[in-house]
C-alpha cells in the first residue's frame, strides 16, 4: 500500500481530494501520496490549538513530560520503519534515515526532562515590604514551518520544547517529504497527546504561512529555511508582533591550520561536507586552507572524493552518496560547477558515472574558484566545494567571515591558543573545532547576521517558547 500524508487537525486525521505525489529522488518511483489542502485547513488548525491551549498549558509539566517521553519511546521502536520511509521520500542512505529518527526521539526525551526543571526565579530585594519573582508562561500557540533535508529531525527540535513549555503548535512540512513526519506525529498521538495540541496541515507554502500568521491565537513562529523566505516571514510575523525564531541559510568555512592533525581534517571534511548529500544547512562550503599544507590537503581530500560511490541509499552494498532532492537541485548545483569551471576554476576529482535514473551530482572539488564565483559566496546545498588558501589567520578569518550568513563554521588547529581566538572571532553561532558533527539535543543551534534569530535544543530552545512575567509582590 501507498504510503499517504493525512493532515491532523484537532485530533482527526484528514484527507483530501486533491493529493501530490511525493517521488523518490533515488530513482523517480512513487514514494507515496500528500493530501494537499490549504489556507482554510491552516485556519481551522489554529483554531483547534487555540482551543486546546489553556487545558494542555495548566497541564502538570509531569504530566506533559510522561507524554513526551512516550512518544520518544515510540519513536525509537519505530525507527526502522520510518527511517525506511525516510530515505525513499528523501533519497536518503537508510543508516542517516534511521539515525535522523533517532535523533528526533532524543529532542523529546531531553525536553521532556527539561519540562520538569525549575523555571521562573526569586529576585534578591531591596525595597522594603516588596518582594520580586519572575514566572514564565508558554507564549500560546506556535506555527513550525519545516523544510525537506532534515524532515524529522528539524521538526522534532521545534515540537519537543514547543510542547514541553506548554505551547500547542500547528506544523507545516515540505510537501518533497512528508511522509515521515506524518509517522513522526503519529507517535505524539499515539502517546496520548490530546486533540488539538498537535496539529498537521499540508498546501501551499505561502498561503498556509499566511493563514497562521494572520491568526490571531498564534504568537509564535519558528521556521527553517532559506533567509530570502526568512525574511518574508519575519516581515509578516512584524505586523502583528508574531515571535520569529528563525534559523536561515549557511555557508559555512571548514578551515585548515598548519598544525592541523590532517588526518582528523580530512575526516572531518568529508563528514562536514557530503553528509545527507551535502544537503545541510551547516554543510562546510568553502575549505580554506593554510598555504603551507594546501597541496597536501587537497591531495587526501581529493583522493577521499574520488573513492566514493554514488547510488540509491538503499542499495547493497551501501553507496556513500544518495540523489539531491530533485532536478532543481541537480541544475542549481550543477550550474555553480559549470559557472566556476568556465571562470576559469580546475576540477581536482575525477569523473562519475552517474545512475541513469534519479536526481544525481557527482561529487566535486574545484580549485582556482574566483571569490565572486556562485561556488565560492553562495549555499551549494550540494556534495560540491570549491578550495582557497590563505596565509596567516587574520586572512583566515576574513575569508570565514566574508560573507553575510553566520550559521555554523569549521576549524582544524591544534594550539588551544588559537583554538580559544578563532571562536571568539568566528561570526557564527555554532563553531566546529576539530569537530565536524556539532549538532546535539542538548546545545543552542541558531545563526548570527543572515542566518536568522533564537537558538533551539537546550534550555534556550525552551525559553524560545516562554514568557518571562515579573511579579512585584507587597507583603
Amino acid at each position: 500500500m501507498t504510503a499517504l500524508a493525512k493532515s491532523l487537525i484537532d485530533g482527526r486525521w484528514e484527507t483530501h481530494d486533491e493529493q501530490v505525489d511525493v517521488t523518490n529522488p533515488a530513482d523517480g518511483s512513487l514514494a507515496g501520496h500528500l493530501a494537499w489542502g490549504g489556507p482554510r485547513d491552516a485556519t481551522r488548525a489554529a483554531d483547534a490549538a487555540a482551543t486546546a491551549f489553556e487545558d494542555w498549558a495548566d497541564l502538570p509539566a509531569r504530566s506533559r513530560a510522561d507524554i513526551l517521553r512516550e512518544a520518544a519511546d515510540l519513536m525509537t521502536a519505530r525507527a526502522d520503519d520510518i527511517g525506511r520511509l525516510l530515505a525513499v521520500e528523501a533519497g536518503k542512505r537508510l543508516p542517516e534515515a534511521v539515525g535522523e529518527v533517532a535523533f528526533s526521539a532524543e529532542y523529546f526525551r531531553w525536553f521532556a526532562e527539561q519540562a520538569r526543571r525549575p523555571a521562573g526565579e526569586v529576585v534578591p530585594h531591596e525595597a522594603p515590604g516588596r518582594r520580586h519573582l519572575t514566572l514564565t508562561r508558554p507564549v500560546g500557540v506556535v506555527a513550525s514551518l519545516t523544510p525537506w533535508n532534515f524532515p524529522c529531525s528539524i521538526q522534532a527540535r521545534k515540537l519537543a520544547p514547543a510542547l514541553a513549555a506548554g505551547c500547542t503548535v500547528v506544523a507545516r512540512v515540505s510537501e518533497k517529504a512528508p511522509l515521515a513526519v506524518t509517522e513522526l506525529v503519529r507517535c505524539l498521538v499515539d502517546a496520548g497527546v490530546p486533540a488539538g495540541v498537535v496539529n498537521l496541515v499540508h498546501g501551499p507554502a505561502r498561503a498556509v504561512t499566511q493563514a497562521l500568521l494572520d491568526h490571531p491565537a498564534v504568537r509564535a513562529v519558528s521556521f527553517t529555511g532559506s533567509t530570502e523566505v526568512g525574511r518574508e516571514i519575519m516581515a509578516s510575523a512584524s505586523r502583528r508582533i508574531v515571535r520569529p525564531l528563525l534559523e536561515l541559510g549557511g555557508d559555512a568555512a571548514f578551515v585548515v591550520f598548519e598544525d592541523a592533525d590532517l588526518d582528523a581534517a580530512v575526516e572531518g571534511a568529508m563528514l562536514a561536507k557530503f553528509r545527507n548529500t551535502g544537503q545541510s544547512c551547516i554543510a562546510a562550503n568553502r575549505f580554506v586552507v593554510h598555504e603551507s599544507v594546501r597541496e597536501e590537503f587537497t591531495g587526501r581530500l581529493t583522493e577521499a572524493i574520488d573513492a566514493m560511490s554514488v547510488g540509491n541509499g538503499l542499495a547493497d552494498p551501501l553507496p556513500d552518496l544518495g540523489p539531491v532532492i530533485d532536478q532543481s537541485r541537480v541544475e542549481a548545483v550543477q550550474g555553480m560547477v559549470d559557472g566556476a569551471l568556465g571562470a576559469g576554476a580546475t576540477r581536482l576529482t575525477r569523473s562519475f558515472d552517474l545512475p541513469a535514473q534519479g536526481t544525481y551530482v557527482a561529487p566535486a572539488l574545484l580549485a582556482d574558484v574566483p571569490d565572486d564565483a556562485d561556488l565560492a559566496r553562495s549555499e551549494v546545498f550540494g556534495p560540491v566545494a570549491a578550495v582557497f588558501s590563505f596565509r596567516d589567520e587574520a586572512e583566515a578569518l576574513r575569508r570565514a567571515n566574508g560573507t553575510e550568513m553566520g550559521l555554523a563554521g569549521y576549524f582544524w588547529s591544534r594550539d588551544v591558543s588559537r583554538v580559544w581566538r578563532m571562536a571568539e572571532r568566528l561570526e557564527v553561532g555554532i563553531i566546529g573545532a576539530n569537530n565536524a558533527l556539532p549538532s546535539v539535543c542538548f546545545a543552542p543551534m541558531g545563526g548570527v547576521k543572515q542566518s536568522g534569530l533564537g537558538r533551539e535544543g537546550a534550555a534556550l530552545g525552551l525559553e524560545e517558547f516562554q514568557d518571562v512575567r515579573y511579579l512585584s509582590l507587597g507583603l
